[in-house]
């Protein structure tokens, strides 16, 4: 086939995120960790959230959602292409990268392939659960995981979401909720503070489940932690890193999970 011989470029990746105004520089760290990584690749940066895409460019930050970039990246001719999915669960966000990935591959001469959403295999997931849950620890503290949550019940996934939050209750001294999915924290709060206190709890530790410390991290969980004041002793966990607010993407752990669904996908290729 002759277009085919303009595909002349071996591999690239192309990091499919959702993006932040505030935080964008933690996906820019994670795209240089990416390419020192995988030095036989060229890497590229996508962002799904319009309203993102739009408030950065004001910013004069130019970045591009994952149709322009696989677009970009199509028409620089490379042959093998993976798209990785920086999503924490396999729901909504995922699920559109899904689709967007689907669609090329019906006109695109390249091989392109998506991998998973980051806390989608059980085995990586539950040791990530407990090293987080270890680190985070404090004695006499009790842990509030706040997860983002997905507005659908029935959004593919959303085990993922039900098993994380099942499994940090199980260690003990836990407590879970969501700022817009299931048990969202604004319709049990009032039910969560009797359950603590009935458990005894004094301090409280709030554990933002979100992949950067974007606006939910500045409204949201200084919010809840304000309300939660008023009964308890509570603060936002202090970071792991040396980042000024708590966030997932720095985590090793969290790396280290990205990086190996990246090398699942190129073992794939075969190339």
């Amino acid at each position: 086939m002759k277009r085919y011989r303009h595909y002349s470029k071996d591999r690239a990746i192309v990091l499919s995120c959702f993006g932040s105004v505030i935080e964008e520089k933690l996906y820019l760290s994670l795209k240089k960790d990416v390419e020192d990584r995988f030095k036989e690749c060229d890497v590229f940066l996508a962002f799904s959230s319009r309203m993102v895409l739009k408030l950065l460019k004001k910013e004069e930050k130019e970045f591009k959602n994952l149709p322009q970039t696989l677009a970009d990246v199509d028409m620089l001719g490379y042959k093998n292409i993976i798209v990785s999915s920086i999503n924490l669960f396999p729901t909504d966000e995922h699920e559109a990268t899904k689709k967007i990935v689907d669609g090329f591959k019906n006109f695109s001469l390249a091989n392109i392939r998506l991998t998973d959403a980051i806390l989608t295999k059980t085995k990586e997931t539950t040791l990530f659960l407990k090293e987080l849950d270890k680190n985070v620890k404090k004695e006499e503290v009790a842990n509030l995981y706040m997860i983002h949550g997905t507005p659908r019940l029935d959004m593919s996934g959303i085990d993922s979401i039900t098993y994380t939050q099942n499994f940090l209750e199980m260690m003990g001294n836990n407590y879970a909720c969501s700022l817009e999915g299931a048990f969202p924290y604004y319709a049990i709060k009032e039910m969560l503070v009797k359950k603590m206190q009935k458990d005894g709890v004094k301090k409280v530790q709030i554990i933002p489940m979100l992949l950067v410390s974007g606006n939910h991290y500045i409204k949201d969980m200084v919010e809840i932690r304000d309300e939660l004041r008023v009964d308890f002793e509570c603060e936002i966990v202090q970071s792991l890193t040396s980042h000024e607010k708590f966030n997932l993407i720095e985590l090793e752990s969290i790396r280290e999970i990205i990086y190996q669904n990246i090398k699942q996908e190129i073992t794939k290729l075969g190339s």
